[in-house]
């Protein structure tokens, strides 16, 4: 199905979405930021005040990433920000194996639009989505090239994505509660605009 703008993509999908966590959450949280950007970050879940707001990662994470886009000369303008669930689970509590799956579709639907030159998963949850044999403390920061990569298990979503190019981020949550971590994100935020530039094939 095609369609002509990522509000008619969201609110096709918002109608026809099973996901179980719209009964309890007040409302969706689509995607936010530029339809055309090279980036597309995606996090785990909406929040309480994503939740109210109806936009992403505008909680205390969401203040670091925005820090973070800053510190690679970049602001939330200039990318996509989204997540594996439009719905916050009850209680902030981690999306089921079965609620991401409800919302597969619609996301895969969101990032095939946009086509970015790289995706970048905050967290576990992102991560094993699409890898789901990867742990997030052994792949952050490290660029995953499905061109290169081989992964038996999983190829129909890898397959399914027009992006071929990944990047798994601790997810900015952990900065707030670990002081190291947020060096560590940081530094990791440092490939996004070599990886960009390489593309370029500046």
């Amino acid at each position: 199905m095609k369609f002509t703008s990522l509000v008619k993509l969201n609110t096709y999908y918002n109608d026809t979405c099973e996901c179980e966590l719209k009964n309890t959450a007040k409302q969706a949280v689509f995607g936010n930021g530029n339809p055309k950007a090279r980036v597309v970050f995606i996090g785990e879940a909406p929040g309480k005040k994503e939740d109210e707001t109806g936009v992403p990662f505008v909680g205390a994470a969401g203040k670091f990433l925005t820090e973070m886009l800053q510190s690679i000369k970049m602001d939330r303008t200039d990318v996509y920000i989204t997540n594996t669930v439009k719905y916050r689970p009850p209680e902030n509590r981690d999306p089921t194996p079965t609620e991401k799956q409800q919302c597969r579709a619609w996301l895969v639907a969101e990032l095939n639009y946009i086509k970015p030159d790289v995706i970048v998963f905050l967290g576990r949850h992102a991560l094993n989505s699409f890898f789901p044999e990867l742990s997030i403390s052994d792949a952050h920061g490290k660029i995953i090239d499905t061109k290169k990569y081989k992964n038996t298990e999983n190829t129909s979503v890898i397959t399914e994505l027009k992006t071929t190019h990944f990047l798994p981020l601790y997810h900015p949550a952990a900065a707030l509660y670990n002081g190291g971590m947020r060096a560590t994100l940081l530094k990791d935020f440092k490939q996004i605009p070599k990886i960009l530039k390489k593309l370029s094939g500046k």
